[in-house]
């Protein structure tokens, strides 16, 4: 929720304000049409000054999260993840805050974003521990699937939240969600249980079934009987040794268990798509559809909508088929194609009529204008102090050939650009969701740490801070590249997808090998069946 206000705002602090009324104590020339921006956002360089803000944020969480950790695994998480919370909520207000002290320097909002970025490190390690230590691997996909939707449930909270002041006092839009992230850290603090065993339940079993250790079909250590040998083992050390406390493991021996480097380097390109939406959704649907920043807002819901789906079918299905990886990979194959297909028509849809004029006439009082860039709506009757681009009377869907398009006013849109939508939501954020929670976790109680439960917030901070590099990249190569057009940007981001399932294709392979030992077996166990009988 404290993240999507930037993403919201930023149409309102760089605008065209030459179709709105100036007050009568301004002191602007009459030629400056960014006298209602915001400085310093109101200079010819604002995406790259908006693009540095959002950096300081991503750059500073992703270089915090790998210490994050760490300490994670030593301190209380109540205690860690309560402080962050708190803190997470004072940064956000002071952004906000900027707005009524009147703010126009850059290094403000730059040095707000950067602690802000530090502070909120402390969530994702404490929050993927505490559920990991809950539930086992069995449904652990469905579940963190279910509950990871409390991510896209938050910035559609925030998306709303901040489009009711953003055409007004929209420090309110930061500061309102800061109030409740803080409020949330109270509870947090008041009702977190850490451990099963703190209210007397019983530990999940990470490793009870021996389908888990088939991950290299060719490894000699997982043949049925090596299985039952290394449990006679590991029942005979904890008979030895039960009060043993186990000792958290060091930041490069999480790197060394199996897996963490492929999809600490997936999640890098996976994050840096899913992140370029979350920061430059809004403001690519107000430049393109020529919605108010509040439209765009509350469109961009859909992205996040979609996330939801996505993460819960892409956690069903990895348990379904054991295959974490290539659920993974399946997606974001998906993913390339329509993230074209929904830049391709939701762009084409508008600019396809750049130079044709229509007259008004009674039965159809509406007309196409060339005003050297994409079509704009004008309406017989609109007042002369109208929005450009927009009617201010009744409003009417514009016949965009195939019906798929951007259909003017919100509640009117065509059901084939919010559909894409909220398919590219779940297909990028589905992906993204399943590595950071239960892979994360996963890799966090795997087999080689011999049941040390000490690794998951270390293993979960290597992950999600090697995705943050790419979250710090993505949205600011967003904003160097798209002033060369929006194309370029959604190039970029289909070559990032691209490559996030290229990493995999390793892991991919080892599932493979192991579905076809388990289908080998399966059909020698019918064979004995049928042969005794």
């Amino acid at each position: 929720m404290s993240r999507k206000p930037i993403s919201i705002v930023k149409s309102r602090l760089h605008q065209n304000c030459s179709e709105q009324i100036k007050p009568i104590n301004d002191t602007h020339s009459l030629n400056d049409t960014m006298w209602c921006s915001w400085a310093p956002f109101d200079k010819d360089n604002y995406k790259e000054l908006l693009g540095a803000v959002d950096n300081a944020f991503l750059v500073a969480y992703a270089i915090g999260m790998f210490i994050s950790g760490v300490f994670g695994e030593r301190l209380p998480l109540r205690y860690y993840l309560s402080a962050g919370m708190l803190l997470s909520g004072l940064f956000t207000s002071l952004f906000g805050l900027g707005y009524f002290w009147d703010i126009h320097v850059l290094w403000y909002f730059v040095v707000i974003q950067v602690c802000n970025g530090l502070v909120q490190t402390t969530g994702w390690p404490s929050v993927v521990t505490c559920v990991g230590n809950w539930f086992g691997k069995g449904k652990r996909g469905l579940i963190m699937g279910i509950w990871n939707s409390h991510t896209s449930v938050g910035n559609i909270l925030g998306s709303l939240i901040a489009g009711i002041w953003v055409n007004g006092q929209w420090g309110l839009s930061f500061v309102v969600p800061g109030i409740i992230t803080a409020t949330m850290g109270v509870i947090t603090f008041l009702f977190l249980i850490e451990y099963p065993e703190d209210v007397d339940c019983t530990p999940p079993q990470h490793h009870g079934e021996p389908a888990e250790n088939q991950d290299n079909p060719e490894d000699p250590g997982n043949s049925p009987y090596s299985i039952r040998e290394n449990s006679l083992e590991t029942v005979a050390k904890c008979s030895k040794e039960p009060s043993e406390e186990p000792t958290a493991i060091s930041f490069f021996g999480a790197l060394r268990i199996p897996g963490v480097v492929e999809f600490s380097l997936c999640l890098l390109f996976a994050k840096l798509v899913s992140y370029t939406f979350l920061y430059w959704l809004p403001l690519y649907i107000f430049n393109v559809a020529h919605f108010s920043a509040k439209e765009a807002g509350d469109l961009s819901t859909l992205f996040d909508a979609g996330g939801i789906i996505g993460g819960i079918m892409a956690g069903l299905i990895s348990d379904y088929t054991n295959g974490r990886a290539t659920t993974c990979c399946v997606m974001l194959i998906l993913a390339a194609p329509m993230m074209f297909l929904y830049n391709h028509i939701g762009q084409d849809g508008i600019t396809s009529s750049i130079g044709e004029e229509e007259v008004a006439s009674p039965t159809r009082p509406w007309k196409r204008h060339h005003l050297g860039g994409p079509m704009r709506l004008a309406h017989m009757g609109a007042p002369a102090g109208g929005v450009a681009g927009r009617a201010e009377g009744p409003r009417v869907l514009l016949p965009w050939g195939g019906g798929c398009g951007w259909h003017l006013p919100l509640t009117g849109l065509s059901l084939c650009v919010p559909v894409m939508l909220i398919v590219c939501g779940g297909l990028v954020n589905g992906p993204y969701a399943l590595i950071t929670t239960a892979v994360s976790a996963d890799l966090g109680t795997h087999k080689s740490l011999k049941g040390n439960a000490k690794a998951l917030s270390t293993v979960t901070a290597i992950i999600d801070g090697t995705g943050s590099i790419g979250a710090a990249l993505g949205p600011l190569l967003a904003g160097l590249i798209s002033p060369t057009g929006w194309n370029n940007v959604f190039y970029m981001l289909i070559s990032a997808d691209v490559l996030a399932c290229l990493l995999l294709c390793r892991l991919v392979y080892k599932e493979i090998l192991a579905w076809k030992v388990s289908l080998s077996r399966g059909s020698g166990s019918s064979m004995v069946l049928t042969h005794q009988r």
